[in-house]
């Protein structure tokens, strides 16, 4: 009496065989179960891939985090895919994309608006410069004026100055805000940077930053137009009488300083470091961002209390 049994090779191959050693052919004789043999595919079928239930239960996905000796570049399988991507909230996790940190997103009364670089007007500066846009500052301080959750604004100011025109107009703007403003001069505010600088209700200057005091100087054309000395004359003025009536420095101390000869190579103006610009009465106080933020929001409560008065 012949018995029958399986074998399976590596590749999942089942074959059926006889304790003769011949190979089971079926149809001639009938193979009895075995205990513990679960039937396999027919002899010479590939076994073909595994298939899920749509009811039964599901495979098991659980990601395996990397070991100490394994990278992640070479094996992406195995890490899990917010290492560089995003969250199920749109937020970025890592610093590859961006090349910098992302800020905890927390939620604040107060918004900071950095004017950096050189402020870019009427005519559009070589790539390579580091601008502040005027046509992006002015939209975004309507959007602050009307946002009921912005209760103050932080103006960090380390410029070159830049274009007239464009300076003073983001100084007006920022003269007529509503709201509580400070601004913070770190590095420099120079040439139009001084009129954004004393624009806020209250200003602050870090003991190293400084601030050029200087004419006005055109390649005589305004808006790409050749204008006379009145009228450049008549914007000069424009830029003293701003900076006096925002700031505590007078009209004939200013213009001393801005004429003043000896101090710049090759040009007439001042330099004010630190505490100087506060000895003039250009700016209110030597401070830094604590001092600041303080002001800010001592400011806003001050203006909570009587929202109708002015802010001082």
């Amino acid at each position: 009496m012949f018995e029958y049994y399986r074998t399976r090779d590596r590749s999942g191959l089942t074959t059926e065989r006889q304790s003769s050693g011949q190979q089971f052919i079926p149809g001639q004789q009938p193979f009895p179960e075995q205990p513990g043999i679960q039937p396999g595919p027919q002899p010479g079928v590939q076994p073909g891939p595994e298939t899920f239930s749509p009811h039964g239960p599901e495979p098991d996905k659980t990601e395996i985090p990397p070991g100490p000796n394994q990278d992640p570049e070479t094996e992406p399988q195995r890490v899990k895919k917010t290492v560089q991507g995003t969250n199920k909230k749109g937020e970025v996790n890592t610093i590859k994309e961006l090349g910098q940190l992302s800020i905890p997103q927390t939620k604040s009364s107060i918004h900071c608006m950095p004017i950096v670089g050189q402020i870019e007007g009427h005519m559009v500066l070589p790539p390579q410069n580091k601008t502040t846009k005027y046509e992006h500052i002015i939209p975004q301080l309507v959007a602050l004026e009307e946002n009921p959750e912005i209760e103050g604004v932080l103006i960090v100011l380390n410029t070159i100055g830049g274009d007239v025109e464009a300076g003073l107009a983001i100084a007006e703007m920022i003269t007529s805000m509503s709201k509580p403003t400070v601004s913070l001069v770190l590095g420099g505010g120079h040439s139009i940077g001084v009129p954004v600088s004393v624009a806020a209700n209250y200003s602050f200057i870090a003991e190293t930053a400084s601030m050029t005091i200087h004419p006005i100087r055109l390649t005589g054309l305004v808006i790409g137009v050749p204008q006379t000395y009145e009228y450049l004359d008549k914007m000069q003025d424009r830029v003293v009488n701003f900076i006096t009536r925002h700031s505590k420095v007078t009209d004939v101390r200013l213009r001393e300083l801005m004429f003043r000869t000896g101090e710049l190579a090759r040009d007439i103006g001042t330099v004010l470091i630190g505490n100087d610009a506060v000895e003039c009465g250009l700016i209110d106080e030597v401070g830094g961002i604590s001092s600041a933020v303080a002001k800010l929001n001592q400011l806003i409560e001050e203006k909570r209390q009587n929202p109708g008065g002015l802010v001082q």
